[in-house]
């Protein structure tokens, strides 16, 4: 993660993460369980009280592939967000091995700040094996910018992006909630242009 790439907010920094660097935060998780949460953030865009929400009933089958229901977004608005098949798979099969009803949420912890523990831990543990310190400036809410950025890297509509990531209107996602273009974003846009 490189320090440079990010833009600095008030907080600190804003991150977002490349798709190596999700890969890396999902493989470092110490569970089945911490990788879902992992997941739902920087791959499915769920805020921090979403995540700790989220049952195997939620995960529909789709014309347009699996998707995620939430039923309590941020001022309590339903939305749909399209969610990796495999991730889809292990909160399914997490349902059906254990012995609580589908409606009951698929993690543990029921506490955002128990959520910020395991990606602080995370970080920590990525700081130290990869030695770079960007990692440590990772929070809850950078996994759904990464994923709201990697959307738009990818040129995903952004009125869709806003609508599965439940934003009320396109200002707020852009000045807010999405990162600064990748550096494969800015060399594509560089491409563009002969003289530069």
């Amino acid at each position: 993660m490189n320090l440079r790439d990010h833009q600095e907010n008030e907080a600190g920094k804003k991150v977002w993460l490349s798709q190596a660097e999700v890969q890396q935060l999902v493989d470092i998780a110490s569970d089945t369980e911490h990788r879902v949460a992992f997941e739902l953030g920087a791959r499915c865009g769920l805020r921090s009280a979403e995540i700790t929400a989220v049952a195997p009933q939620d995960v529909a089958s789709t014309d347009a592939g699996p998707m995620l229901r939430v039923p309590d977004g941020k001022g309590e608005k339903y939305r749909e967000t399209p969610m990796p098949a495999n991730l889809a798979t292990t909160i399914q099969t997490v349902g059906d091995v254990r012995d609580t009803p589908s409606d009951a949420p698929v993690l543990s912890i029921q506490s955002t700040r128990s959520l910020r523990r395991w990606v602080k831990n995370a970080r920590e543990q990525l700081a130290e094996e990869t030695g770079d310190e960007g990692w440590r400036y990772l929070s809850t809410h950078d996994l759904r910018r990464t994923w709201a950025t990697s959307l738009a890297e990818k040129e995903v509509d952004p009125l869709l992006v806003l609508d599965w990531g439940g934003w009320e209107d396109l200002e707020t996602f852009l000045d807010h909630y999405k990162g600064t273009y990748s550096p494969a974003a800015q060399r594509r846009a560089r491409e563009k242009v002969a003289w530069l």
